[in-house]
């Protein structure tokens, strides 16, 4: 392989590594952008890698030395990506995929365009005005739910009656007999009512289901009690025809009228536009565009859309986009269509379920594709915005973040996270449980003892310091942890993200540094922050849960501590506990029934507790009521346990959390 191949080989790979996890198409273009392959895939990443993995036939060997880019379209489903695949070969008609000419046509559900209209399952699409719903893979559910519908609707089944001048019949047939019809050939019902148990179909078959699903539901088990097996089979087979329909198809929708489906995503100042095209009801593409601007989000647009369409590439009559902030903002836009076109197409939100379903697909895609280009270009942009904006000696290429969880004084941890170029380092992830401020709310001492564990380690085992330390709070917790560093004279910048208003503080400064939300230095300081507190919290968590347990039990009259042991070793949990009934814990723990009840009640209470105090700490207030000025302290440590003692249930919990796959270790 020459050196121009292994590296479009390598490119393509990486096109690969990095293709979305959902389901789609996956095209694929040669050095002069023709498209040489369409593919569909469930999930598109590892269908991609497949190409790459192992030993490979001609077919596979010729493709890839003749493709030279990868393009994907992400979709709802792989029924979805199958759809677009065949829509999009018949277009294309590519050199290396199968023949399909004439293609497969799946069954599709019609509401015919008559004054009394019929509904059956067809493979023909007529232009007449008829209503088609699909198309679906399932032939068998189509059926079955055309069974629902006989039975629950009585639309009309004849079809020779009813010609270009029909005339009423004497009497009806057996349909009406039986209640499967509604006689209009009799006159038995008007034009208008017919019409209203139509639209009550195709409301079923536009998904509207849920109500039809609860009385089903109920008929089910009806028959069931009533011992009717086979009626209760026959309605649960409705029922899963009814979710296996998938009538929300996004890629088909037998609307002829063409439109485009325009949405878009932005990260600082990249912005990509997505825009989905139908014509003639069915999908045939996607186009992506890239756009740098650090315009507002109604200027992109109408810059995009003046740039989109032009007089060989005219607008179609609809044109769907997401909401755009202003009074009237594409006034300017409407403008100009109908100087340049002279005319103005409809530019419309999405009003109806489909829209909004291909509107959020095109989203999907432009998020997809920002995130590519994030991933392209690193997070070296970022940091040197965070080194200008912060003044900092060095380029912050690793970053570690410190966050203190704790309830009332209750399991004070501390967390610490590392980042390299703006991406999680998980492995230099650590945590550690406080020893100096147990029982006592003092957020500035737990940073300074947080800090100054960790690089004193650092600077004893001569390790690497950090080029920036990132601390969760203000000007108080920033002062803490720059105090520190200069007692041990570790030579790193250190700053605060504060939550409330997402302000960087600096050591010693009387103002602090705002930037522009959409800053990519924000985001990237952001996701330390965010990481440091979840890391925190979630250990916080699983010692208050241990801590719980037992004094739990033990409060009810006559459970010590060796009882409390043996119930919670035969029920293992609180929630096991609570939901049990007193007669199965007190045959399991050989307990009076009163004492059963009396634990179960405990066991309850205590959950209660800890689902209070989890809110209190997930909301912040732990941190933010009461907090003492700096440097100090209020109240002590519970009596008869040192500062820096660790619980059998506390070391449990430890225990449990590293079973469970937490990076880190105490320190």
């Amino acid at each position: 392989m020459n050196e121009s191949l292994s590296d479009n080989y390598t490119s393509l790979k990486e096109s690969a590594r990095n293709a979305p996890q959902e389901p789609g198409v996956y095209i694929m273009k040669d050095e002069e952008g023709r498209i040489v392959y369409i593919g569909k895939a469930r999930i598109l990443k590892n269908r991609l890698n497949s190409y790459f993995a192992g030993e490979k036939d001609v077919k596979t060997a010729t493709l890839l030395r003749h493709a030279r880019s990868i393009e994907t379209i992400i979709v709802a489903n792989e029924y979805e990506a199958l759809l677009l695949e065949n829509t999009l070969i018949k277009q294309h008609t590519p050199k290396y995929n199968i023949n399909l000419k004439d293609g497969k046509t799946y069954p599709v559900i019609r509401i015919s365009a008559e004054e009394f209209p019929r509904i059956f399952r067809t493979r023909h699409i007529v232009e007449d005005g008829s209503r088609y719903f699909g198309p679906f893979p399932n032939i068998q559910a189509v059926d079955t739910m055309l069974d629902l519908v006989d039975k629950i609707f009585p639309l009309r089944k004849c079809r020779s009656f009813w010609g270009a001048s029909p005339k009423k019949r004497a009497s009806p047939c057996m349909y009406y007999r039986i209640g499967r019809c509604q006689a209009p050939c009799c006159g038995r019902i008007g034009a208008a009512e017919y019409a209203e148990t139509v639209r009550r179909v195709e409301k079923l078959l536009e998904g509207e289901t849920g109500a039809l699903i609860v009385d089903l539901t109920g008929r089910m088990h009806d028959a069931a009690r009533e011992l009717k097996f086979e009626r209760a089979a026959q309605i649960r087979n409705a029922i899963r025809a009814i979710g296996e329909l998938a009538p929300d198809i996004t890629v088909v929708d037998f609307d002829p009228e063409g439109r485009d489906y325009i949405a878009w995503a932005g990260e600082s100042v990249l912005t990509t536009f997505t825009v989905f095209s139908m014509r003639g009801g069915k999908m045939t593409g996607r186009e992506i565009f890239r756009a740098r601007s650090a315009a507002d989000e109604r200027d992109s647009l109408e810059t995009f859309i003046a740039s989109y369409y032009s007089p060989a590439h005219p607008p179609p009559p609809r044109i769907y986009l997401a909401s755009v902030p202003g009074e009237d903002p594409l006034s300017g836009t409407r403008r100009w269509f109908r100087d340049q076109f002279g005319y103005e197409p409809a530019l419309l939100p999405p009003d109806e379920r489909r829209h909004q379903a291909a509107l959020a697909l095109a989203r999907q895609n432009a998020e997809e594709d920002i995130r590519r280009r994030v991933r392209e270009r690193g997070a070296g942009p970022a940091l040197d915005e965070i080194r200008q904006a912060l003044s900092l000696k060095n380029r912050p290429e690793r970053i570690e973040g410190f966050d203190i969880a704790q309830l009332d004084g209750k399991h004070p941890v501390a967390s610490l996270v590392s980042f390299k170029d703006g991406v999680p380092d998980r492995k230099n992830y650590r945590y550690f449980k406080l020893r100096t401020v147990v029982g006592v709310v003092d957020d500035f001492a737990s940073m300074r003892e947080a800090v100054h564990r960790r690089y004193s380690r650092l600077i004893r085992e001569g390790k690497e310091l950090p080029d920036l330390v990132l601390v969760d709070g203000g000007i108080g917790q920033v002062n803490a942890a720059r105090g520190v560093m200069d007692e041990l004279g570790a030579d790193c910048d250190v700053a605060g993200l504060a939550k409330r208003d997402e302000e960087l503080w600096l050591p010693h400064t009387a103002e602090p540094v705002r930037l522009s939300k959409r800053s990519e230095a924000l985001k990237v300081l952001q996701f330390v922050r965010d990481e440091t507190h979840r890391f925190a919290t979630t250990l916080n968590q699983k010692l208050r849960s241990a801590d719980l347990i037992f004094p739990a039990l033990e409060s009810v009259e006559g459970i010590g501590a060796k009882r409390a042991a043996a119930i919670m070793e035969a029920f293992t949990s609180l929630e096991a506990i609570a939901a049990a009934a007193p007669e199965a814990i007190a045959e399991k723990c050989r307990l009076g029934l009163s004492a059963a009840r009396a634990v179960r009640a405990a066991a309850g209470l205590a959950l209660e507790d800890r689902a209070a105090a989890e809110k209190r700490l997930a909301s912040g207030l732990a941190g933010e009521q009461g907090r003492p000025p700096q440097g100090t302290r209020r109240g002590k440590p519970p009596a008869g346990r040192p500062p820096d003692s660790r619980s059998a249930e506390t070391g449990a919990a430890l225990a449990q959390m590293a079973a469970e796959g937490e990076r880190g270790y105490p320190q």
